[in-house]
This record gives C-alpha cells, structure tokens and sequence, in this order.
C-alpha cells in the first residue's frame, strides 16, 4: 500500500450495502397533477374567501353598532324571520349623508360651531377632538397631497432603502431648528401599515416613486412578494437615480470615452 494514500480503509459490506440499495421513486404524475390542482383550488379561493369574510365581518360589526338605535318599527327584523345583512350599514351611510348635508348649510355650521366651543372647554376632550378633526381635514381635504405620493428614504441605516409615504412639511418651529429643507414622511412597518415611524427628511435625500399609495401598501403588506408594475418611460428604465434633489434631474451612470479601455 502507498504510504502516501490517505484515504479510509474501505469498511466491509459497505459495497455489497451501496449495490443492494434502492434508487429512490420518483412521485407519480398523479399525485403531482393533483398538488397542482390543489394548490391552483387555494390560489383561486383564498382571495374571494378571506375578502368575503371581512367584509361580512365589517357589515356584520355595524350593524351590531347601528341596528339597537332603530325603532322595531322599522326595522325589518322585527317582521321577518331573519336579520337583513347590511341594514345597519344602509342607515349608517344614509345618515352620514344627512348630516354631511345639514353641516354644509349655515345653520348646520352654527350648530357646529356650538358644539366644538363646548367641546373645547373640556380638558380632555379638547386634546382628542381637536387631533381627530385635524387628521380627517388633512387626510379627506381634496387639495391635500397626505398619503398621496410614495418616495424612497434611507432607513434605518445609509444604504438601506425603506417606502414612505409623503405627508406634508414640517412646522417652522422644526425647521428653524434644523435649517434644512425638510418633508413629513411616514414609514409603514410590515405587515401592518397602520403602525410606523415619522420621520423629518431633507427633500433632496427622498426619492419620490412613480407608484400609487394602494400598490405601495400592498408591497409592505405582502413584505415585498406582491410587486407593482414598472409604469416608467422607456427611456428612463434603468438609469440609475441616487438621492436627486427634488429641483435636480436625475444623476446618469458616466459615460466611458470613446477608445478607453
């Protein structure tokens, strides 16, 4: 034997064991024809089956929260053998219409304005009332931009990239303090948009995407497996783009010269 070999001495009946073992089955087309179908079953139901249940849960809370306020009279449950689905929510959009209708008058505003000066002579109340109204003016404004762009920003370190939604500017009191052109941006946290970060962002370091705010919210939803189409030109597909300034255009990849290697 070569005193140079340094391989393991072969151990006995490991041949005769590797001869006489049997090569592995493959799975029958069967079974792999109906985990496709099975599978292919889930991907078409799950949707309908997981969106028709929340909607029923939603209808299903409102009319718990609204149907005990209607008189028997009216209610068509005290006729029928059944509840109605949705009633509640019926009488619910019916009503808010109504007093979207009344607030709109000048007598609906006095009314209104009563009732936020008592409001604002309680302590507590006044804090909630007053954030609450401020959120829904900017959110349901029409001439608001909140939660209407989705940009790009670095986060939580340099070279990391995270989706944020623009939400407006800082007061002056914050940007007197830091002397820069700052924007409001809200970063999402996954898989639950509603719960994130504020965060005061120099304008030149966001990038803002060409994305709405539903297809953004699906790609944090998903964690990034639900992406939304490219909708950019052709032209700018694929040129790089770091950190430009909202006043810049966008930063080319150099060019290299003709005759260099």
């Amino acid at each position: 034997m070569d005193s140079n070999d340094t391989r393991p001495p072969a151990t006995p009946g490991a041949d005769a064991n590797a001869a006489g073992a049997k090569p592995k089955r493959a799975r029958h087309p069967l079974i792999r024809h109906l985990r496709g179908y099975f599978l292919a079953g889930v991907l078409a139901t799950a949707p309908i089956a997981i969106t028709a249940y929340v909607v029923w849960q939603v209808v299903d809370w409102v009319d718990s929260q609204i149907t005990p306020f209607i008189p028997e009279a009216y209610n068509p449950a005290t006729y029928l053998t059944f509840p109605v689905p949705g009633f509640g929510l019926l009488i619910a959009l019916v009503a808010l219409t109504l007093i979207g209708a009344l607030t709109a008058g000048l007598a609906g505003r006095f009314v209104v304005r009563i009732g936020e000066y008592f409001v604002n002579r309680m302590p507590v109340v006044r804090g909630v009332y007053s954030t609450t109204k401020q959120i829904f003016e900017t959110v349901l404004a029409k001439q608001s931009k909140a939660f209407r762009e989705v940009a790009l920003v670095e986060y939580p370190r340099r070279d990391a990239w995270t989706i944020a939604f623009i939400t407006g500017t800082p007061v002056p009191q914050i940007r007197d303090h830091v002397g820069d052109d700052l924007v409001n941006v809200y970063i999402p946290t996954t898989p639950n948009p509603t719960s994130g970060f504020l965060l005061f962002v120099p304008r030149k370091d966001i990038i803002v995407l060409d994305m709405t705010v539903e297809e953004a919210i699906k790609l944090v939803v998903s964690g990034g497996i639900v992406t939304p189409p490219d909708r950019r030109p052709a032209e700018v597909k694929g040129i790089p783009r770091v950190r430009p300034a909202a006043s810049e255009p966008a930063i080319e990849p150099p060019k290299t010269r003709a005759g260099s290697a």
